[in-house]
């Protein structure tokens, strides 16, 4: 496909190397050479130092040839404008970054008026992976497919937790409890998509499909105690901590929010009147002990620097037993993270450009399955795809034991109507069906390219 994108920030250059990556044909567009030149140096895109909202510029990269124009400026107006020039001028499918809190309640008028494809927040898809965090603790990191039915969970085999010693097909018989492990991490470079001779061990991370209502038995029954947090405390005050104290708000969560900014503060204390708005540095240890560190039941870092929400972050997991929840925006320093053990950490841009490689890849569709839901779980090693299976696929009807699954991929959960199947070899695949795969092979586009008939 070819795909333009508009502002080479920090998410603009994820979404483009994400899409260069899969085989597009990419064309950044930004007015800072410098950017250019450094996205074009790293990955396979074609870089134009320019305006993209001017006509001029987005004729010269081909616009009435695209398939899709992406807008990720720093600034929404800017977006949007660039979006409908391209949509006059090549009629092709838009993409924008709208994130300011002002026009939260209007983005589905904005999008219906302007003929948007998709409008993302990523402050916004950030707040939501965070409140369903603190929701449910004892995970590291939740996926929701089904809109909602079916939920992915991450967690931490931790000492005393009774699945430690235990082989994945005993899981089931033991527990009473329809879950599904589909994928096992251990130390830094271990990933497995286990059998069932598979055997958890102590500190693995392990990933299971389960229904929302199950989850919480699970837990309980492998020894691993969970409930909503009663109260956060939050670390900066930018957009993604206003969306996320709203979301609280509706959580019935306490919320204390510190931010040096007083005008800032001003702003939340007229917008959140529900949440504790503290003026205050929150990198200092003494203002972080007086507003209640030890015994808070969540810790969300969200200042504007990385480096300051690691150190939060480890300062918080060493004074309390919060859950803790650390928001980055770099991934220049992936690997040596992970082994800071910091719970759960959300990378805004990321999040985002899972959104939007999912939307590319759903139009490359072919005609027997669609593509509904994407997340690359596993630290970027593994993906979490979900398919509806339409009138028309080859794999309608058979059963699960009589298919060529390819290595390394788990049919993970089958959504039949109002049923939710954790799957078994005689189970078929049929119309209209919601398929949950869990796979190491990456840029799958259609479920016939990990499943085939024998």
């Amino acid at each position: 496909m070819k795909i333009i994108v508009v502002g080479c920030g920090k998410v603009g250059r994820e979404i483009a190397m994400e899409l260069a990556n899969e085989g597009n044909e990419v064309t950044v567009i930004d007015k800072n050479h410098f950017k250019v030149e450094e996205i074009s140096n790293k990955c396979d895109v074609m870089g134009v130092v320019g305006n993209g909202v001017s006509y001029q510029t987005q004729a010269e990269v081909g616009i009435q040839s695209a398939d899709l124009m992406i807008a990720m400026t720093g600034s929404d107006e800017i977006n949007l404008l660039c979006c409908l020039i391209a949509k006059r001028a090549g009629d092709c499918k838009t993409i924008a970054r709208v994130r300011n809190p002002e026009y939260s309640n209007e983005v589905t008028y904005v999008k219906d008026a302007l003929g948007l494809s998709l409008a993302i927040n990523p402050e916004y898809a950030a707040a939501k992976e965070i409140s369903e965090i603190l929701r449910f603790p004892s995970a590291i990191q939740i996926d929701t497919f089904a809109r909602g039915r079916v939920e992915l969970l991450k967690f931490r085999v931790g000492e005393g937790v009774s699945l430690a010693g235990m082989k994945v097909s005993e899981v089931v018989p033991k527990l009473k409890v329809d879950v599904l492990i589909c994928a096992v991490e251990r130390g830094s470079d271990e990933l497995y998509i286990p059998g069932g001779d598979f055997q958890i061990q102590e500190n693995d991370l392990v990933s299971i499909i389960v229904r929302p209502q199950k989850a919480g038995e699970f837990f309980k029954k492998i020894g691993i105690e969970t409930h909503q947090v009663k109260d956060v405390m939050i670390v900066g005050g930018g957009d993604t901590a206003y969306y996320l104290a709203r979301l609280l708000r509706d959580m019935n969560i306490s919320i204390k929010l510190i931010e040096r900014d007083e005008d800032r503060c001003d702003y939340l204390s007229d917008e959140l009147p529900h949440a504790q708005i503290i003026h205050g540095d929150g990198s200092d240890q003494i203002v972080l002990m007086e507003e209640g560190l030890k015994s808070c039941e969540g810790f969300v870092a969200l200042t504007g620097i990385d480096e300051e929400n690691v150190i939060l972050s480890l300062y918080a997991k060493q004074q309390s037993n919060a859950k803790i929840c650390t928001r980055l925006r770099r991934a220049n320093f992936d690997g040596l993270i992970r082994n800071l053990d910091l719970d759960t950490i959300v990378y805004t841009r990321k999040i985002t450009a899972e959104y939007i490689v999912q939307f590319v890849r759903a139009m490359k569709n072919s005609i027997g399955c669609n593509m509904e839901r994407m997340y690359k779980i596993m630290d970027e090693r593994a993906e979490a795809v979900e398919f509806t299976v339409e009138r028309g696929s080859h794999l309608i009807g058979i059963p699960l034991m009589n298919l060529t699954i390819h290595e390394n991929t788990l049919v993970a959960c089958i959504i039949r109507g109002k049923k939710i199947l954790i799957p078994r070899g005689q189970d078929t695949l049929e119309e209209k069906d919601s398929v949950v795969i869990v796979t190491m092979q990456k840029g799958i586009r259609d479920i016939s390219e990990i499943i085939d008939v024998q």
